[in-house]
């Protein structure tokens, strides 16, 4: 039987007596996609943080192609293969569209030379950016800054990557061409983990879903699973409060 590409037990984490992350469990598969829903402080993407590594777990442990990765910092755990974005868009904004994708080829992954500089033109291209491979960053519109993002987190050649909101505020025009470009990944074996409020955009992409709500896992199933749970409904609705 083939082990999963990245195994999640029991992850925690708190801030003082604030509990963000409680006991989340899952697995992911080399060649699926995760959608991650949940209504706003639920601890979405304090849990990508802890995948990534940029937070330290307290508790629990976090395996990826079978190695026990919950001690090593960000910056092993991407050269491992686990590539990610982040929410809001933060580019060097005085350099090049291609300057900033050349910057996560060598300092995520840690190629040099004309490796590096394969390895930013085909995530350029993968991203659908090539166009403006040679603007400043601080020139691009929303769209554009969002294919930057992942076009940097696919320079370092993840296996996983790691999606944090990254249809927020777009058009739904824009949105589709975003969902199409993750679809591409995909296709190409690239294993997606996707949070999202867009959720129409994560059901054209996912084939599992995740709802936590107060830091835990309140659901885990496919998407018809979880989206028609009465107790997601009832955390989106709001009934959970009245009760």
């Amino acid at each position: 039987m083939t082990r999963p590409l990245l195994e999640v037990d029991g992850l925690g984490k708190r801030f003082g007596s604030l509990v963000v992350t409680d006991d989340v469990s899952f697995t992911l598969d080399a060649d699926a996609a995760l959608g991650v829903v949940g209504p706003n402080g639920a601890g979405k993407s304090t849990m990508l943080n802890l995948l990534s590594g940029t937070v330290p777990a307290d508790r629990g442990n976090v395996r990826f192609q079978g190695q026990d990765v919950t001690a090593l910092p960000a910056s092993e755990r991407c050269r491992l293969g686990i590539g990610r974005t982040y929410q809001i868009p933060r580019p060097f904004v005085g350099m090049s569209v291609f300057e900033n994708v050349l910057v996560a080829a060598t300092a995520g992954a840690g190629l040099r030379s004309h490796a590096a500089h394969t390895a930013a033109v085909r995530a350029l291209d993968r991203a659908g950016i090539s166009r403006v491979a040679n603007e400043r960053a601080g020139n691009l519109l929303l769209l554009d800054r969002k294919r930057l993002e992942l076009a940097r987190a696919l320079a370092t050649g993840p296996r996983l990557v790691l999606l944090d909101e990254i249809g927020g505020g777009l058009t739904d025009a824009e949105l589709k061409i975003l969902v199409a470009t993750v679809q591409q990944l995909r296709s190409e074996g690239i294993a997606v983990i996707w949070i999202e409020h867009i959720v129409h955009a994560l059901l054209q992409v996912v084939d599992r879903l995740l709802c936590l709500t107060y830091g835990r896992v309140l659901v885990y199933g496919t998407p018809a699973e979880v989206m028609s749970s009465k107790a997601v409904q009832d955390v989106y609705l709001g009934t959970e409060l009245d009760a």
